[in-house]
């Protein structure tokens, strides 16, 4: 899987591969040269007393070291690059792959896990290329090049140079087999803590307000505790690869003095022979723990890389259109026909044969109890979710027909949670026109009533991650300003007025009017103050219609409604 991940998102830098090769094959072929060479001194110069030959060869010798050496600088270089720029690829890729995901996918994946796989899994993958392109290319090499060139030195010598690499070869493939699943269960355990973290430091008011810090503590330590207990299975079995390559190349170490010792009182080999051999023994050895460094983390690369491939591969449940609609005939209307929805696996649909009409001029208020599918509904407006049965027309074209930027133009949203980006509130605002003016960003600042709190503060004010530099009522009305700064056909607005209080409500409704007469409005809420003034209201229950027309028609002839509207007090918010 890793190889295979590699070869693919490898593919631009072909180029830099093949040299960064070339550059490790030049360099390791100049360390395996050294003890030849030396090899040779002691034979031909340091036995014969040959000066002339000793200064020769040495200064060879220091040629070669200096090729070595800026090969290896070149090779640390371009593998440094080639890394780094598959880590940033990989990132570009994780990150547009996820916007271009529905919701559907981005809850069944989890934000938690999403963060972790852009962040430390890339990270992962990363590393192990880069380790690989430094160490484990020359390892290689250095392996299969110093058998071969103590082939060159004494053949019978070598063959228990040959039975120690292939025993170290055999345990290290063994060991690595058993360190696959505990990667694996490392980085779910990386997903948990990043979860617990993310959900803690969020409901930290919360936790300290009902005194639960022993309890949150213990659920952080039990889940840090397995992933601790799975460290350190790991970490034992990575202790026995050092001992185990040692103890193999001593003793084998020992085969060979005493085998070459008697060859050598035999006359069949000379000295020099024995020194290159040692000599390469020490160099295959270390190849071997530099490359057992490298393939100890390539099964958690492995888990990393099959991840980050899981996103890569993630389809959207939001199908593009075929041939995409860009422009409509008609404008702000918006339709609901039969439309169902059900989550995959669900007992029964979210929503059941929901029929809705909205046209430009007109707010249709949605109001529902708690779980009713009011929201669900918006989100199928929006084009978060498809629709799994009937349909959902703006202009007269099925939403799944419409070009997505087209779609995105005719329709502001404002959530339930107003959510804020870090930055400024100017930058906020623009955040769906990016060339509005001043004049455009105050002119939304007054009619969504945040004009008296920002004016003080200025446009260039910073806001924060989520905007908790400032309260939840002015999160909704920069929220709603954002919104009317784009003036799309349609608004839909999902329980928007929740945080402010009546009189502000009642302000910013009635600037709403003067501004948006001519517009479409959705509207999500809780309060029957709200729905009053609604051209019409439609009421759902259990996911379905359950009434439809005006705050004086349902009154008097809907029972959910008057429900709904006396179980709060005038002016109000249901309980």
């Amino acid at each position: 899987m890793l190889a295979r991940f590699l070869n693919h998102h490898l593919r631009p830098y072909r180029g830099t591969l093949v040299l960064l090769v070339v550059l490790q094959l030049v360099q390791t072929a100049a360390t395996l040269l050294l003890p030849t060479l030396n090899a040779q001194i002691i034979d031909n110069g340091v036995l014969l007393g040959d000066a002339g030959y000793i200064w020769g060869t040495g200064l060879t010798m220091l040629g070669v070291a200096a090729v070595q050496i800026l090969t290896a600088s070149g090779a640390m270089l371009l593998s440094s690059r080639m890394s780094a720029g598959l880590g940033r690829d990989l990132r570009e890729k994780v990150f547009r792959r996820v916007m271009t995901l529905s919701a559907r996918e981005v809850d069944q994946i989890g934000a938690p896990s999403l963060i972790t796989r852009t962040v430390n899994d890339v990270g992962q993958v990363q590393s192990i290329v880069l380790t690989t392109a430094d160490v484990a290319v020359s390892a290689i090499i250095m392996c299969v090049g110093g058998v071969a060139l103590a082939l060159v030195q004494d053949v019978p010598v070598s063959m228990i140079l040959i039975a120690l690499v292939v025993i170290v070869i055999a345990g290290l493939t063994f060991m690595l087999q058993r360190l696959s699943p505990f990667y694996k269960a490392m980085q779910s355990y990386l997903d948990r803590i990043n979860h617990l973290l993310r959900e803690q430091i969020i409901g930290v008011r919360v936790i300290r307000a009902f005194v639960r810090d022993q309890h949150e503590r213990g659920r952080f330590d039990a889940t840090n505790g397995d992933l601790h207990a799975t460290s350190r299975r790991v970490g034992r079995i990575m202790a026995t690869m050092p001992v185990m390559v040692m103890t193999v190349m001593n003793v084998l170490t020992i085969g060979i003095i005493w085998f070459s010792g008697h060859r050598i009182e035999d006359g069949t080999m000379q000295l020099g022979a024995l020194l290159a051999l040692l000599s390469y023994v020490t160099l295959i050895i270390v190849a071997i723990i530099m490359a057992m460094l490298v393939f100890t983390e390539a099964p958690r690369a492995a888990v990393s890389a099959n991840r980050v491939n899981e996103v890569l591969q993630a389809e959207s449940s939001i199908a593009k259109p075929r041939t995409p609609v860009t422009k409509t005939a008609l404008r702000g209307h918006l339709e609901l026909r039969g439309a169902t929805f059900g989550y995959p696996g669900a007992e029964k649909p979210v929503l059941r044969d929901v029929g809705l009409t909205a046209r430009p001029g007109e707010t249709v208020a949605i109001l529902g109890s708690t779980g009713s599918g009011k929201s669900t509904l918006l989100s199928l407006a929006l084009r978060l979710y498809d629709v799994t049965g009937g349909q959902v027309l703006i202009n007269d074209t099925d939403i799944r027909d419409l070009d997505p930027q087209a779609l995105h133009r005719i329709v502001g949203y404002v959530p339930q949670k107003a959510h804020l980006f870090s930055g400024t509130i100017a930058s906020n605002l623009r955040y769906g026109k990016e060339d509005a003016t001043d004049d455009e960003l105050w002119h939304a600042l007054e009619i969504a009533q945040a004009a008296e709190f920002v004016r003080p503060l200025g446009l260039d004010a910073p806001i924060s991650q989520g905007g908790s530099t400032v309260s939840g009522g002015q999160r909704q009305r920069l929220a709603i300003a954002r919104a009317l700064v784009r003036r799309p056909e349609i608004y839909l607005l999902d329980d928007c007025f929740s945080a402010l209080d009546l009189g502000t409500e009642a302000r910013l409704r009635a600037a709403l009017a003067r501004e948006l007469h001519d517009a479409t409005i959705l509207l999500v809420t809780q309060r029957i103050s709200t729905v009053e003034a609604a051209s019409r209201v439609v009421v759902l229950e259990d996911g379905q219609v359950v009434g439809s027309g005006t705050h004086a028609e349902l009154i008097g002839t809907n029972q959910t409604y008057r429900e709904i509207a006396l179980s709060q007090p005038v002016g109000g918010t249901v309980r």
